[in-house]
């Protein structure tokens, strides 16, 4: 996402001919979306999207149960 924003920042700097970006070729704007468009090609191919959205889960489940838990006057058990 990170990449998308520079990217999307890169364009705008270019469009409105901010500064040193003025006499930027826009190949490196392209090159920026492009490097985006691998990025997600490569997070996707690896599973790297899903693994990240699985732990986020997972540690979203196990923090409604620590606060059950507490709620309940247990004390938590502690992440691995």
């Amino acid at each position: 996402m990170y990449l998308l924003g520079l990217s999307l920042l890169l364009a705008a700097l270019k469009y409105l001919e901010t500064g040193p970006f003025a006499n930027m070729s826009w190949w490196w704007v392209l090159g920026a979306f492009a490097a985006t468009a691998l990025w997600w090609a490569w997070a996707d191919s690896t599973g790297y999207t899903k693994r990240k959205a699985m732990e986020k889960m997972e540690q979203r489940k196990q923090d409604r149960i620590n606060k059950h838990k507490e709620a309940l006057g247990i004390r938590p058990r502690k992440p691995r």
